[in-house]
């Protein structure tokens, strides 16, 4: 495998850059996409070759996949709000990876790890399982994207006749990170003490060199056409996360965020959603949002991938510590009381 050349689209965003990493120390030969080509920061130190490509942009795919056998399919657009929401998420997401199974086809490639999310599970039986199905609540456009997307993937790999194997990870965090994702800026605001109230919905913290472990021993001994969740087997509170931070860190003397009821969240984030239509800004929080994960546990069976990928995740309470260490101590502007 060490001959041959992988490539990891979106290789400066938080997962694509710790697979390259990873890659690299395997002595194999790595080639990403980026949609910024004059963004060298991630790549610094870095022996891969780097070309600018879009997955909504075809002809760009068609260039970064030539003479490549195994394919990581990252790049996806992850946001919980947008201006245009079918277009700016699910159309980018659905859109990106028939581009990319299409052109991966054109070009010959034997071999994907396709990149979901445990957005596509359905969370109707707990802990989720991959045999449980996809998720069949349809009120978050981001999570349509990825439940639409992972089924896509899987259809069209059959179809082309491209071994196909998809992880889907849970909330990453941790670096190397060269701008906040979704996931690490929600750590950032605890240390920040910026999350006054809990809205009782759980996380499940993941390592992002865990998950990266896991896509690549999809590669090498994935089966074709499996989902494998990448996370850990029990989530973490929003109050648990706060008590973490705050034992870690007295001298930023943060609260624990107070708990108010469903109905009162509810109509809060009314409010926001009604604010955020005249700004044009992402509201804190969405109605939709608060009933789908209201009080839902996000625990995980990984009986799986710890099976056929060796995944075994570092603990998610030593995951965020890390978090927290490398977020304040790097990142810095912490503000303290």
């Amino acid at each position: 495998m060490n001959g041959e050349i992988s490539l990891v689209t979106g290789g400066s965003g938080h997962l694509g850059n710790n697979l390259i990493r990873l890659l690299l120390s395997k002595n194999i030969n790595v080639r990403t996409t980026v949609r910024n080509i004059h963004n060298k920061a991630p790549f610094k130190g870095l022996d891969c070759d780097i070309v600018q490509a879009d997955i909504t942009d075809r002809d760009s795919l068609k260039k970064a996949f030539k003479g490549i056998t195994n394919l990581y399919a990252v790049a996806a657009n992850f946001s919980m709000w947008a201006k245009n929401p079918k277009v700016e998420i699910y159309d980018n997401n659905l859109h990106g990876t028939q581009n990319v199974f299409d052109i991966a086809k054109e070009c010959g490639i034997k071999n994907i790890v396709y990149v979901s999310s445990v957005a596509s599970l359905d969370y109707t039986k707990l802990p989720a399982h991959v045999d449980n199905g996809y998720n069949k609540d349809r009120r978050n456009t981001y999570y349509n994207s990825k439940n639409d997307s992972d089924k896509l993937a899987i259809e069209l790999g059959k179809k082309y006749g491209i071994r196909t194997v998809l992880i889907l990870p849970s909330a990453i965090i941790s670096r190397e990170a060269f701008k906040l994702s979704y996931s690490n800026n929600l750590v950032y605001k605890i240390l920040n003490g910026e999350i006054p109230v809990d809205t009782n919905v759980t996380l499940n913290w993941i390592d992002v060199k865990d998950v990266a472990f896991g896509a690549y021993n999809a590669m090498i001994k994935g089966n074709n056409s499996q989902r494998y969740i990448l996370a850990n087997e029990q989530h973490t509170t929003i109050q648990e996360s706060v008590k973490i931070a705050s034992e870690r860190y007295p001298e930023l003397k943060l609260k624990t965020p107070k708990k108010i009821p469903k109905w009162l969240l509810y109509s809060i984030a009314g409010l926001m959603e009604n604010v955020s239509k005249l700004t044009g800004t992402e509201p804190l929080m969405q109605r939709h949002y608060v009933t789908m994960f209201y009080g839902l546990k996000q625990d995980f069976d990984i009986t799986n991938s710890k099976k056929d990928l060796g995944f075994s995740p570092k603990p998610s309470k030593e995951v965020l510590i890390a978090a927290l260490d490398y977020l304040k101590n790097d990142w810095g502007n912490i503000k303290i009381e």
